[in-house]
């Protein structure tokens, strides 16, 4: 596959129209433009964009921001600009719907590409690419190459344990996905157990849980596939590269119900004002091609089953996906972050 550089870009809403050699014989309507809302980084999307105006003669604008980006299509509300809204988690997605925000999309091709677990049941949002919610291990101190996620809350991980704040998005995701197993109850025990087993309170993104397996600090992480690919290749900041080399990538519950993912995503604004040019773009994004650029940029995996993933997150290792619907996972959210701040997960092991 040909790689696909981006272009210099500017934060904010950027132009990423690339005009086509062959514009001049595409039918007129072609020539709309998306209006693209992002939570994803310009720079990653560009590639996957640029394609997108090279095969249609569409352009794109890109408006791209790290959080609020729900609140202000709604407070846009019929006057909003918003075509296609893309997302970087399961959450973002089911709040968009929530808020009214979105509306359904029916393409036959994108129901053929994607899994219908990847998909919202009444047709809002759609994943694009997975990433797994995994354990880096030390590949100095822990033996074992299975685990699973129950394990976690094993005694002999006592103080042995890093972790983000259990109340981000990813955890989140991870721990709804744990009630929907195991019901309520069985998931906070396994929470409480959690808890104990922490080196110290919950800290960082998922790359500093690396960092501190590498500094010795625990022997466990919980993170996401992606961000390895990211640190293996970080040239700006080499030491990061260290972090990745000190850590092997377990996949939980591989051999039982498969790990948890979460997904990157996309969903049609309610009011978005050039449709027929979003669904091109939506179909496009759901493509065999779209698949393997996105996936390759970011360091995930495609969820079209006949897509390749980029030999980096192939390095990571197999994955079997856990079978259960996101939609059904995301239901049990708000419950995840009550239990977070029942158990006190935040405050750390001495609380």
């Amino acid at each position: 596959m040909t790689a696909h550089r981006p272009r210099a870009l500017r934060a904010g809403l950027t132009a990423l129209a690339v005009a086509a050699a062959t514009a001049w014989s595409l039918p007129a309507a072609a020539q709309e433009t998306v209006n693209v809302y992002s939570y994803r980084q310009p720079e990653l999307i560009a590639p996957l964009l640029e394609a997108f105006t090279e095969e249609t003669g569409i352009g794109t604008e890109v408006l791209f921001l790290d959080k609020g980006l729900e609140d202000r299509i709604a407070a846009e509300g019929a006057n909003s600009p918003a075509d296609v809204i893309l997302s970087v988690d399961i959450g973002r997605l089911v709040n968009a719907k929530e808020l009214g925000i979105t509306q359904p999309v029916e393409l036959e091709t994108i129901d053929e590409n994607i899994p219908e677990r990847y998909r919202d049941p009444e047709g809002h949002w759609f994943g694009l690419t997975t990433r797994g919610r995994v354990i880096y291990a030390s590949k100095e101190r822990v033996e074992q190459d299975s685990i699973t996620y129950e394990e976690l809350a094993d005694p002999k991980w006592e103080g042995r344990i890093c972790m983000r704040s259990g109340q981000h998005n990813y955890n989140i995701a991870l721990f709804a996905s744990m009630i929907a197993h195991h019901g309520e109850e069985e998931a906070e025990a396994w929470m409480k157990g959690l808890k104990a087993n922490l080196a110290r309170k919950p800290d960082g993104n998922d790359r500093a849980q690396a960092r501190d397996i590498y500094a010795g600090e625990c022997d466990l992480g919980i993170g996401n596939t992606y961000y390895v690919g990211l640190m293996m290749t970080n040239e700006k900041e080499p030491e990061q590269q260290e972090w990745a080399d000190a850590i092997k990538v377990l996949f939980p519950n591989a051999e039982g119900r498969g790990t948890h993912v979460n997904i990157s995503g996309m969903a049609m604004a309610r009011h978005a004002p050039h449709p027929d040019a979003a669904r091109a773009l939506m179909r496009f994004l759901a493509s065999p091609e779209a698949q393997e650029i996105y996936a390759e940029q970011v360091y995930e995996y495609p969820v079209l089953p006949s897509a390749e993933a980029s030999d980096i997150v192939k390095s990571f290792g197999d994955i079997e996906p856990d079978s259960l619907p996101l939609a059904t996972i995301a239901e049990h959210r708000k419950a995840a972050s009550e239990m977070v701040d029942r158990v006190g997960l935040d405050d750390g092991p001495a609380s």
